[in-house]
C-alpha cells in the first residue's frame, strides 16, 4: 500500500493525461463538422495523432537519457497544450493535423516517462498490483475522457483552453513529487521484423486492432452524427465502447489462458463481424440500441491487441519480450495511422455504415489468415501468461515482461 500510495503522482498524471488526450479526438470531430471540414480532413486529424504518437513513442526514450525524466515530461506537456491551445487561433484542418501531431507526441512521450519512472521503482512482489491500479487509472481516464464531449461547446476557444489546462495540470503531480528520479533506462531496439518472425497471425492481428480502435474512436463521432445521435449521445456511444473493452478484459484473459489463443483471436474476429453487422442495424433501432451495440463492438475488439501479444510472447524468449512488445506497438502505430483516414474516405462514399463495414472485412481477413497459419505450424504447449498490453509506450514490455516469465506462471 505504501509503495502503492508513493506512484499516486504517477497515476494522477496519467489521469489528467487521459482526460486532456482522450477529450481532443472527439472534440476535433465535432468541431471539424461544425466548421464545415470534409470528412477525409476529420479523418486525417486522427491519423495525425497517432503519427505523433509514433514519434514520441520513438523519440521519448532517447530524449530521457539527454535531459531526464522530469525535463523530458515537461516537454512533452508543453507540446501537447500548444497543440491544445492553438486550435481556434488557426481555423485550418491542415494547420490542426500539425496540432494533433503534437498532441500524438505528448501523451505517447509522457507514457513513456511515466512507465520508466514505475519500471525503476516496481518491485516483482509488487508489480502485479501497481499494473492493476495502473490499468483501472488508465481506463477510468479513457472513459471520462469520452464523456467530455457532452459538456465541452465544439469549435469554442474555452472547450480547447479547457483541455490545455487539464494538460498543464498533469505536470504538477510528476515534477512536484518528493519521489527520487530514476535511473534513465535504455531505449529497446525498433525491430519490427521481430514480431513478424515470432508470429505473423500477432502481427496480422495487432494491424487489425488498430484498425477497429482507432476507426471507432477518431472517427465514430462522425458516424454518431450521421445516424441522428446528440453530442451528449455520441459520449455515451463512446463511452460504451471503451467500457464494453474493459469488461472483457478478465473473462477473455481466462480463456486465452484456458484454449489455444489462435482460436481465440478467430472467434473474437466472428464476434466483431457479428457485432458489426449488428450495429449497422441498430441504427434504426433507437439510441439504447446504438449504446448497446456500441459496448458490444468494444467487448469483441478491444482484448484482441492483449490475446495478440500473449500469442506472440509465445514464440519469444525473456530477453526479446521488450523488444517485441515495441515491435507490436509499432505494427498497431502503422494501422493506427491509417485506418481514420481510410474510414473518413469511405464513409464520405458509402455512408455511415461504410465504417462497420470496413472494420467487418478487416475481422473477416483475420479469420481467414488465422486458419491458415493454424495449418502450418502446431501451438505451442508451454505458454506465457495472458497479461492486459496497454498502447501507450515502446517500454511497456518492461513492465509486462515479468508478468509474462514462463517461470511465473
Amino acid at each position: 500500500m505504501r509503495l502503492l500510495i508513493s506512484f499516486a503522482a504517477l497515476f494522477l498524471s496519467v489521469m489528467l493525461l487521459q482526460l486532456s488526450s482522450g477529450g481532443v479526438g472527439p472534440l476535433d470531430v465535432l468541431s471539424g463538422l461544425k466548421l464545415d471540414f470534409t470528412k477525409q480532413e476529420i479523418g486525417l486529424l486522427g491519423s495525425a495523432h497517432f503519427l505523433g504518437f509514433f514519434i514520441g513513442c520513438w523519440w521519448a526514450p532517447r530524449l530521457m537519457g539527454s535531459v531526464g525524466h522530469s525535463r523530458a515530461f515537461a516537454a512533452f506537456t508543453a507540446a501537447g497544450a500548444i497543440g491544445l491551445m492553438s486550435h481556434m487561433l488557426v481555423v485550418d484542418p491542415y494547420a490542426w493535423a500539425l496540432m494533433r501531431v503534437a498532441s500524438g507526441m505528448c501523451v505517447a512521450g509522457c507514457y513513456t516517462v511515466i512507465e520508466a519512472w514505475l519500471q525503476a521503482k516496481v518491485t516483482n512482489a509488487s508489480r502485479g498490483r501497481t499494473m492493476g491500479v495502473y490499468r483501472i487509472v488508465d481506463m477510468t481516464g479513457s472513459m471520462a475522457a469520452q464523456m467530455m464531449i457532452s459538456f465541452l461547446e465544439p469549435a469554442h476557444f474555452i472547450s480547447y483552453n479547457l483541455l490545455a489546462i487539464i494538460c498543464c495540470a498533469a505536470l504538477f503531480p510528476l515534477t512536484l513529487t518528493t519521489v527520487r528520479q530514476p535511473e534513465t533506462p535504455a531505449s529497446p531496439r525498433l525491430r519490427p521484423s521481430l514480431a513478424r518472425d515470432r508470429s505473423p497471425l500477432a502481427a496480422a492481428a495487432v494491424l487489425v486492432a488498430a484498425l477497429s480502435s482507432a476507426s471507432f474512436r477518431m472517427v465514430g463521432p462522425v458516424y454518431g452524427t450521421e445516424v441522428g445521435l446528440t453530442n451528449e449521445q455520441i459520449a455515451y456511444f463512446l463511452t460504451a465502447f471503451v467500457f464494453g473493452g474493459a469488461l472483457a478484459q478478465y473473462p477473455v484473459g481466462w480463456i486465452a489462458d484456458k484454449y489455444d489463443r489462435r482460436w481465440v483471436l478467430i472467434w473474437l474476429s466472428i464476434a466483431a463481424i457479428a457485432s458489426s453487422a449488428l450495429t449497422i442495424f441498430a441504427a434504426g433501432l433507437g439510441t439504447l440500441g446504438i449504446m448497446l451495440t456500441a459496448g458490444l463492438f468494444g467487448l469483441t475488439t478491444f482484448p484482441i491487441y492483449s490475446v495478440a501479444a500473449a500469442h506472440a510472447h509465445d514464440f519469444a524468449s525473456d530477453d526479446e519480450r521488450v523488444e517485441l512488445s515495441a515491435a507490436l506497438m509499432f505494427y498497431f502505430a502503422l494501422g493506427a495511422i491509417a485506418a481514420p483516414y481510410a474510414a473518413s474516405l469511405l464513409i464520405d462514399s458509402f455512408g455511415p455504415k461504410a465504417l462497420f463495414v470496413m472494420m467487418a472485412v478487416g475481422h473477416m481477413l483475420l479469420v481467414i489468415f488465422g486458419l491458415s497459419r493454424m495449418r502450418i505450424r502446431p501451438s505451442p504447449v508451454d505458454r506465457t501468461r495472458y497479461t492486459y498490453a496497454p498502447r501507450t509506450s515502446f517500454i511497456i514490455g518492461r513492465l509486462t515482461g515479468r508478468s509474462r516469465s514462463r517461470g511465473d506462471k
